[in-house]
């Protein structure tokens, strides 16, 4: 059982320190695009995966336990102190506990204090610093004038990438946590968009190399292999995030068309005629969802609520004639964010956690329009959501902000680099990145 049954022999998570989330909740990332794996608040490794971060897990602890709170302790891979009287403590036990990234690299340092003594633990998987260094230096730079803070967050997420990408595959993890640790082709196709305008089109191009292998209509999600992974349906959206992929790597886009109508959209529940397939799929929207307020998720259904993937319509999948209700309803969305962004849609069903990647794209497309002062306001409510790493949650809590989810996400880091590039665009003619 995953869940607890009532009985004292039950595990139970232990408790985290205060202002840290409980142990065993993956809370950064380290690896080089080899093997790859996520660490805790308390220097514990809790997933690690080969070959790739797609690959097969050598250790996870289960999502749905985590949700439980019912890890023992036995799952993970425990960071232990080695006091002076003998005692070795998890980090967990600690009187406080710090962590941080060597600056410019995903090599991490956590720091725990019992008493008098310190202990550091660090985790460093594949390469060195130096070579992450270097990886980091041929990125293309945001414009001169970008304040330190975007300057932190595009580097941070550019490293993210890095260590989600498999450096020989192209396979894009979307999070380095069992039942996130597969291929989602969009979130895979905003990486490679993210990379290619980062400078680093080799990458870009094996990430789509390996997207137009897979058999789009087979499922929702694959592994690094290249197999479907079964439980979700196929997206409606799939085909178009490719095409654009390719676009932006500079090779051939997918020509072929499909069909957008009656399928399951980017919220992954029920099917429907969504707006965010419709506008992936070049498909002529018309009035269906266009509303006094804005464009909403469903067609011909003007209660469905306003949709942030209307900001899709602007960027990556350009509709000139849209702009003008596009901004409206991304005006709107944006006025009533939370301190930490905004949820997918007006009627989203999945509780009032801010997401990162709709409040990271709807900022990129607010940033293309011109309303910069907008874009803005979200791109502070997502630096308050990133964590004390710079690293950004699938969502937060609404109250606290802290990570409830899979954290770092390749998706949220993604559009965070090209609202960043989008809010400070660095002068035509730098140089290219290696991948």
């Amino acid at each position: 059982m995953l869940v607890s049954g009532g009985t004292a022999d039950d595990p139970h998570t232990p408790p985290g320190l205060p202002g840290l989330p409980a142990p065993f909740l993956g809370v950064a990332v380290v690896g080089s695009g080899g093997r790859t794996a996520a660490v805790d608040a308390y220097g514990d490794v809790v997933d690690l995966r080969a070959p790739g971060p797609a690959g097969r897990p050598l250790a996870a602890v289960a999502a749905k336990r985590q949700q439980a709170g019912t890890v023992a302790a036995g799952e993970a891979i425990v960071a232990r102190a080695r006091l002076r009287d003998g005692r070795t403590p998890p980090l967990w036990r600690a009187d406080a506990v710090e962590q941080r990234y060597v600056p410019g690299t995903n090599v991490l340092r956590t720091v725990a204090r019992f008493r008098s003594e310190k202990v550091v633990v660090v985790r460093q998987i594949g390469g060195d610093a130096s070579a992450d260094r270097h990886w980091l230096a041929r990125a293309r730079p945001l414009a001169t004038g970008a304040p330190g803070w975007a300057r932190r967050m595009y580097s941070r997420s550019l490293l993210v990438l890095r260590a989600l990408t498999d450096r020989r595959t192209g396979a894009v993890a979307a999070g380095a946590r069992d039942a996130w640790a597969y291929v989602w082709p969009r979130d895979a196709s905003a990486v490679a968009i993210a990379l290619a305008a980062a400078g680093y089109r080799p990458t870009a191009r094996r990430i789509v190399g390996f997207l137009r292998k897979l058999d789009l209509g087979a499922a929702a999600r694959f592994r690094g292999t290249g197999a479907p992974v079964e439980g979700r349906e196929d997206q409606g959206d799939a085909q178009g995030w490719v095409a654009a992929a390719a676009r932006a790597a500079g090779v051939r886009a997918p020509t072929q068309g499909f069909d957008w109508r009656r399928q399951g959209d980017y919220q992954e529940g029920g099917t429907g005629d969504y707006l965010g397939n419709a506008i992936a799929s070049d498909a002529a929207l018309s009035t269906r969802f266009a509303t006094p307020r804005g464009l909403v998720r469903e067609a011909d259904d003007p209660n469905s609520g306003l949709d942030s993937s209307a900001a899709w319509a602007v960027r990556p999948f350009p509709r000139p004639a849209l702009f003008p209700i596009v901004r409206k309803t991304l005006l709107q969305m944006a006025a009533g964010s939370s301190r930490f962004g905004i949820v997918p849609s007006e009627d989203w069903e999945g509780g009032s956690e801010p997401w990162t990647a709709p409040t990271a794209w709807a900022a990129w497309s607010l940033g293309a329009l011109g309303e910069r002062r907008a874009a803005l306001h979200l791109m502070a409510a997502l630096r308050r959501a990133a964590t004390p790493l710079g690293l950004l949650p699938e969502r937060v809590d609404a109250r606290t902000g802290l990570p409830v989810s899979t954290t770092p996400l390749a998706w949220s880091h993604a559009f965070a680099i090209l609202a960043l590039r989008e809010l400070w665009p660095s002068q035509e003619g730098s140089k290219p990145a290696a991948g």
